[in-house]
């Protein structure tokens, strides 16, 4: 008897010292569904930019999933660019809502990632005015970051806000 495809492992991540975390199809399409109604939330239609300053963690692959369900476009934002060059791509993309982690585990230490993409933004406020962005925040490495009240949330608590079906979904295959 074969394995209900929504139960199949459907991806598979190993990172941070003895950490693996494991997604069956079914649930990275509930979070990929629930990242969706968070961004719709947020105000993103089809064709607006969402950017994506993540280190390759699950949390990349359903913020993609997410973008894909409403149309819209996903601009990455490599966690090893510098600030000038965040500062450019920021404005580059116009994203109203941005994603990235506290931090994240590279070459044996823990690396800001969040506070790297603060002080890009707090530049670009200051040279061009850049409007009002949301910045969700992805919980990977359990320290203190610095927060923006207004500006910042936690995706965790993004994404278990009032839980809501988008209506039709398309069929389960990617």
């Amino acid at each position: 008897m074969q394995e209900p495809e929504e139960s199949r492992i459907a991806l598979t991540w190993s990172g941070e010292p003895g950490r693996m975390e494991e997604l069956t199809y079914g649930m990275l399409l509930d979070q990929a569904d629930r990242a969706a109604v968070a961004l719709t939330r947020l105000g993103v239609r089809t064709g607006d930019k969402v950017a994506v300053h993540l280190p390759l963690v699950p949390e990349s692959v359903i913020a993609t999933l997410a973008c894909g369900r409403l149309g819209a476009i996903r601009s990455t934002l490599p966690v090893s660019l510098t600030v000038p060059e965040l500062v450019a791509r920021t404005g580059e993309s116009e994203a109203r809502v941005l994603i990235t982690a506290d931090a994240a585990f590279w070459d044996g230490a823990i690396r800001p990632v969040k506070a790297r993409l603060d002080h890009a933004l707090a530049r670009a406020r200051s040279s061009d005015g850049a409007g009002d962005r949301t910045v969700l925040v992805v919980n990977r490495c359990a320290r203190p970051v610095s927060w923006t009240p207004g500006r910042d949330r936690w995706w965790h608590e993004v994404l278990s806000a009032g839980q809501i079906p988008l209506g039709p979904q398309p069929p389960a295959r990617w």
